[in-house]
């Protein structure tokens, strides 16, 4: 089983097969999870290169390399790093690959993992460049989604919150934009609009999407995916606090709905925690799909599966 790229930059270079393949690994994988772990990463090394605060990608990716019997090695923030010296992104990246099998990388810097790809001698997975992609979130997005929902066609998806800086939901939206008959509605404060670059894909695939600020707008779709309204990204710390929780969905909201709650995680106040126990909240549910998905990159880029 074949990809169609050796790095994975962007979900805008998957096709409608690549998905099909990494769902198709992805259930295959988690039969192999529930039965402990496997050995077809034997001798194999990850080398998980974190330059931007993660807690759930760092772990999944890891525990996925171990699950397959592969081992890590890490590099953890700048200013641990010699970055911090002023090494090159290009440099740190060929360095690594003399140490690593696999390369996945997380960094500030909106377009960093291309110059990483760029170089890479071995298989790169960008793990989020900044405000630009965080392709792996959005495929295990898909995974949820096809698993609460049975389908991934034929639905209304809501994006709720930061949508301007929110590099999942741009990531999700490229990949929901391969299958047919899915429509939007895109929440948020006119300050955090979804960029450009997404709306004009909607427009030029034909993608039925609607615009709103108000929450109301999005309990009644089949999906709600809401954001945290991301700190780091302001300047302005008046404005983060004026727009961190203009909306706010709790268990009143939700409750016997049809809708399924999810959110790329951490939260930080706008989903309440009277809605985790609600049988729609998917949100740690997607949390355990992603070693899943992570474990299905990893054995698909080294031709393991």
């Amino acid at each position: 089983m074949k990809l169609s790229f050796q790095h994975l930059v962007s979900t805008e270079q998957l096709s409608r097969s690549d998905t099909d393949l990494i769902m198709k690994v992805s259930e295959q994988m988690e039969k192999v999870a529930a039965k402990g772990t496997s050995d077809i990463l034997k001798g194999k090394v990850l080398g998980a290169l974190f330059y931007e605060p993660s807690t759930r990608t760092r772990l999944s990716f890891e525990a996925a390399m171990v699950r397959l019997g592969g081992s890590k090695i890490t590099a953890d923030g700048l200013q641990f790093s010699s970055m911090y010296k002023g090494e090159t992104i290009e440099d740190t990246i060929i360095v690594a690959a003399q140490y690593a099998d696999i390369i996945c990388m997380r960094h500030p810097e909106k377009g960093s993992a291309d110059k990483a790809a760029a170089v890479s001698p071995v298989p790169f997975i960008n793990a989020g460049d900044g405000p630009g992609q965080h392709p792996t979130q959005a495929l295990l997005d898909l995974y949820t989604i096809q698993k609460e929902k049975g389908r991934i066609e034929d639905l209304h998806v809501a994006m709720v919150g930061d949508l301007k800086f929110g590099r999942t939901v741009h990531s999700l939206s490229f990949l929901l934009g391969l299958y047919p008959n899915v429509r939007f509605t895109l929440v948020s404060p006119k300050e955090l609009v979804m960029p450009e670059k997404v709306t004009s894909f909607f427009k030029k695939k034909n993608i039925s999407f609607v615009e709103s600020d108000k929450l109301e707008d999005a309990l009644d779709a089949d999906v709600l995916y809401d954001t945290r309204v991301q700190k780091e990204r302001f300047e302005d710390p008046k404005e983060y606090e004026r727009l961190k929780l203009k909306y706010v969905i709790d268990a009143k909201h939700v409750k016997g709905k049809d809708v399924t709650i999810m959110h790329p995680l951490p939260r930080v106040g706008e989903i309440t925690t009277d809605v985790d126990a609600l049988p729609n909240a998917a949100y740690f549910r997607q949390v355990k799909n992603g070693v899943y998905v992570r474990m299905a990159l990893l054995a698909l880029l080294l031709d393991a599966v």
